[in-house]
């Protein structure tokens, strides 16, 4: 009996805690809504305004690529493995794209603007395909177009000293925007080639 009334104490302990909980949960959702709607918004925003500089030394912004979606990529030209594993997977996304290929834009944003001038991203983008675009400015420009974006990037120091072989740990997905410069999703590193594919052409289908 008296392990069966320890069971039952048991029990009701575990059901509180989960009641609890998940109130806990319900006034956290209640409270962020509450937040977003004092602040005016509806959701987070990705994506926004930017004025930059292509691999051609051209001064651009968001506007240079509103006729079409886009995909947006965020990393650097001396990343050892992210950024070349994901730049070498998107060309085998535009061959099988085919035709479709050029309905899309296709842009290389640096975190690294201290080494990524012009033509250093010309000659790392040219190494890739041809519709890649490089990108890069300022440092305050770049850290507000990484802010627009949601972009985590953070400067790791050389452990050894060098100030010039230092690492950007930087996020690594793909973001997809459509016609209007709005937040569609992302593929994310390393995806399968089939669902990334099928996300870019229906990034496309969104086209006006």
């Amino acid at each position: 009996m008296k392990k069966i009334r320890t069971l039952t104490y048991w029990l009701i302990a575990v059901v509180a805690v989960i009641v609890i909980g998940a109130m806990t949960i319900d006034w956290y959702r209640a409270e962020m809504k509450a937040q977003m709607a004092k602040s005016g918004q509806t959701s987070v925003r990705i994506g926004g305004p930017f004025t930059l500089t292509n691999h051609l030394g051209q001064q651009v912004s968001e506007k240079d690529y509103a006729d079409k979606p886009f995909v947006i990529f965020f990393g650097y030209t001396y990343c050892p493995d992210v950024c070349p594993t994901t730049l070498a997977d998107m060309i085998g996304w535009v061959d099988a794209l085919g035709d479709d290929v050029d309905k899309l834009s296709y842009l290389f944003v640096t975190i690294d603007p201290e080494r990524d001038n012009p033509d250093a991203m010309g000659e790392y983008v040219g190494a890739f395909f041809d519709q890649l675009v490089g990108l890069t400015g300022t440092q305050e420009q770049i850290d507000a177009v990484s802010k627009a974006y949601r972009v985590y990037a953070k400067r790791v120091e050389d452990e050894d000293g060098d100030p010039e072989a230092y690492i950007m740990d930087h996020t690594a997905s793909i973001y997809l925007m459509k016609q209007n410069n709005e937040f569609m999703g992302t593929i994310s590193y390393g995806e399968d080639h089939e669902s990334a594919l099928g996300k870019l052409q229906k990034l496309i289908a969104t086209a006006q």
